[in-house]
């Protein structure tokens, strides 16, 4: 597990999927420090990780990435702990468009092509 905080090429990306998963990266993003946890098999493992950083909670969002994707299908909104009736997100997606166009940003900011 890593926190990038300056960037990550989509090369060393594709290593990670390939090393876990096979077509697919776990991450969670702090969309207040603008921070995306990397490389675990759980979302909570890298939501652990983050917290244990002084991150808070209501700015973590899991999602998925598809480094042989690009664009949007890039980015899968898919987590549970995204699961929070208390912030009004009661699916495993993130509902808010805002908060995701953030999640957009903060990843292609960190993960270069």
């Amino acid at each position: 597990m890593k926190i990038i905080t300056k960037t990550l090429t989509s090369a060393e990306l594709k290593q990670l999927a390939a090393a876990l998963f096979g077509n697919m990266v776990k991450a969670v993003v702090d969309v207040e420090k603008e921070i995306i946890a990397v490389d675990a098999e759980l979302h909570s493992d890298l939501e652990a990780l983050l917290l244990e950083n002084e991150s808070k909670q209501n700015n973590l969002w899991g999602i998925n990435l598809y480094p042989e994707l690009s664009g949007k299908d890039f980015v899968e909104f898919d987590s549970m702990i995204n699961m929070r009736p208390s912030q009004g997100n009661s699916s495993r997606s993130v509902n808010d468009e805002k908060t995701r166009q953030k999640i957009y940003e903060i990843v292609a900011k960190r993960i270069i092509a």
